[in-house]
């Protein structure tokens, strides 16, 4: 039975099949008959037709991106360190048939591009294919890179099989690539060439280049596993029910085996409770920088007692809120200080490390003494000296926020971002806690394309005076969306701000 992902083989001629699949193109256009093509293609075709694609290409890709904006997204993107092993894969048949090497992420927005030069102009001069341009099926209809993420698996694409007609001159193959800890679709490894250089194996190297990236991916996750149980052994030994588990959820080590009946656990953000699937409470402590979390039972079945719980909430707000076992806490200035550099450093700072972050160069230990004197009496045993840290089980808003960057969950980042950490607070360590959140937080709404996200933003206290915000909002909000005007109004009113 034939290949339904394959476009040619090595036995068909391609000019025959370019004007049969061309004819297909015509009459699907005319009636919607998609009888004569491929299930993927035309399920695709469908597809971008019900996502309004213009065929008839006077439309092209659409560049949501600038070149500043794409270098930073590669520059963090898990797929720029495979660059070496998708050229050793891909290079000699892309040089042979004067192909391009492409990597996009999970939307389709081109994030890297290698290959002849003149056929990287022709491509992008014909129809947007450079980076930072969107090729997902909505942006630019039936193509490889968008149709294998759509349909999650490998593809290749030829001549009129192209949704937009503008595109009928390539052919391009594309492998999608996953997480090898999540699962999550990470983007896609393409090849895209002229019509007239097809070749029949290119849908078999891009996949087997996509397996090649996954298993090195796979093979660095073990590494880290490995290190991250090493570090935490310790941790792992002192308690009885517990398990390490990753930010997310896979479960590293658990002793005893079982007790969490599963391989793979929902994580709070930032950490907390959490129901098992057995019906057992349990809780998840972050450790480091949120790399890992220890999750310890938390019931009658427990060996070992639940620790206090810490509560503290620093964002947006000049005096912290510190809850210890849902008792309030009244803090001042330089203790809810101290609470945020701590909370953020759970490995614990030295009397040194501590007297720098409060009070700079003119810092004393002797300074700090005092301070972990007094706020040891309102918290008791919770802090522990030598090094000072936290011997408490803790939730803090900040904390989540992080945690949820750290997973890609943007959009609740932003939604929970009350604003700046401490926001008077002149405590060096603070300020520059505050400047990592919140420049971390910007920058990753500002390349997420999720509009939403952005108004999360553009509502904090952080974001409402953001012009560059503002502006992409109103080119990601739809133009029925009642928010447009808001956001056209306040681009107008920042505009003359910053012009006086």
């Amino acid at each position: 039975m034939p290949n339904p992902w394959l476009a040619i083989d090595a036995a068909t001629s391609p000019r025959l099949h370019a004007r049969e699949v061309r004819l297909a193109w015509e009459q699907f256009l005319s009636d919607g008959n998609v009888a004569t093509v491929r299930g993927p293609i035309a399920d695709s075709w469908q597809r971008s037709s019900a996502a309004g694609v213009d065929p008839s290409g006077d439309r092209l890709a659409p560049v949501l991106a600038d070149e500043d904006e794409t270098s930073a997204r590669w520059e963090v993107h898990p797929l720029r360190a495979a660059v070496p092993l998708i050229r050793e894969c891909l290079a000699p048949i892309a040089d042979e048939t004067a192909h391009l090497i492409v990597v996009s992420d999970a939307e389709g927005l081109l994030l890297w591009i290698s290959g002849n030069a003149r056929v990287r102009l022709d491509a992008a001069d014909s129809m947007n294919f450079t980076e930072g341009a969107v090729w997902s099926e909505a942006g630019a209809g039936t193509n490889a890179i968008g149709t294998a993420l759509a349909a999650d698996h490998a593809v290749q694409v030829f001549a009129a099989e192209h949704f937009n007609e503008v595109v009928q001159r390539w052919t391009c193959s594309a492998a999608p690539v996953h997480d090898p800890d999540s699962g999550e679709l990470l983007g896609v490894i393409d090849i895209t060439g002229l019509m007239r250089a097809q070749h029949p194996h290119t849908l078999a190297i891009a996949l087997t280049t996509a397996h090649a990236v996954e298993s090195d991916l796979r093979i660095a996750m073990h590494e880290r596993d490995a290190r991250l149980r090493a570090h935490y052994r310790d941790r792992m030994a002192a308690g009885g029910h517990s398990a390490l588990v990753t930010p997310t959820g896979r479960v590293l080590a658990a002793q005893p085996d079982g007790w969490l009946g599963g391989d793979r656990l929902t994580l709070p953000a930032g950490g907390g409770e959490l129901l098992l699937d057995s019906g057992a409470h349990a809780f998840a402590e972050p450790l480091g920088h949120d790399d890992a979390f220890l999750v310890q039972a938390a019931g009658p079945d427990a060996t070992a007692r639940r620790r206090p719980l810490l509560r503290l909430s620093f964002l947006g707000k000049d005096r912290a809120q510190v809850e210890l076992n849902e008792r309030t806490v009244a803090v001042g200035r330089r203790h809810a200080e101290i609470l945020a550099l701590l909370g953020g450093r759970p490995e614990g700072m030295t009397s040194d490390e501590l007297a720098a972050a409060l009070y700079g160069d003119t810092g004393h230990p002797s300074s700090v003494r005092v301070e972990m004197h007094r706020l040891r009496k309102l918290l008791g045993e919770c802090v522990e000296t030598e090094p000072y840290r936290l011997r408490v089980d803790v939730e803090s808003d900040a904390a989540r926020v992080r945690g949820l960057l750290d997973r890609g969950a943007v959009r609740e980042a932003a939604e929970r971002y009350g604003g700046p950490l401490l926001p008077r607070s002149e405590a060096p360590g603070v300020v520059t806690a505050r400047e990592e959140l919140e420049s971390w937080l910007r920058q990753a709404v500002m390349t997420s394309d999720d509009g939403e996200a952005l108004w999360a933003w553009v509502q904090s206290s952080s974001g409402r005076d953001d012009l560059a915000a503002w502006k992409r909002l109103l080119g990601e909000l739809d133009f029925r969306d009642p928010r447009r005007s808001l956001a056209a109004a306040q681009v107008r009113s920042l505009r003359a701000t910053f012009a006086t």
